[in-house]
């Protein structure tokens, strides 16, 4: 069995998580704020939308999430669950258009047992992968290498989004 570690996300994962609630939920205030590279919103739908992951795996790492602050999918209504599930697909084919990645993680973290760094605002992943995407930088350095800053990643699959809407 191989094993992949992500030692940069220690710092992530370790952080104060207390003191950050008592600011408010750091998804419902990126919705109070206009959509633009500072705020990595892609798309607002009707019940959901779609941003890019402050902390990405790989270049492309988004998130959908709900309007509504929920933690768990039981806490949605279908209606809710349905329009995530479609724009986690769309979202599958923008970033193919953009990126060319050779698969897929999709997924979420439900509580913090599960590995979820923000538990109380449900989150989908939609992380590109590629043959190879680890590295000794990342392994031994606990530096993880991205080839392009956010801003270019939201200005991509923005356009492109856009493009194919």
């Amino acid at each position: 069995m191989q094993r992949l570690f992500s030692p940069w996300r220690k710092p992530y994962i370790g952080r104060d998580k207390e003191a950050e609630k008592a600011n408010g939920c750091v998804f419902c205030h990126a919705l109070t704020q206009p959509d633009t590279a500072e705020n990595l919103i892609i798309f607002r739908g009707e019940l959901a939308f779609l941003i890019i992951n402050r902390y990405p795996y790989t270049s492309g790492h988004l998130m959908v999430l709900p309007f509504k602050h929920a933690a768990r999918l039981d806490e949605l209504d279908r209606s809710t669950r349905s329009e995530m599930t479609e724009l986690q697909s769309k979202a599958v084919q923008v970033l193919t258009a953009v990126y060319k990645p050779e698969g897929f993680n999709l997924g979420a973290n439900l509580g913090s047992a599960a590995g979820a760094g923000i538990e109380e605002h449900l989150h989908l992943h939609i992380v590109p992968r590629w043959a190879g995407d680890t590295n000794l930088m990342a392994a031994v350095g606990q530096t993880r290498v991205l080839p392009e800053g956010l801003e270019e990643t939201w200005e991509r699959v923005h356009t492109t989004w856009q493009a194919k809407s």
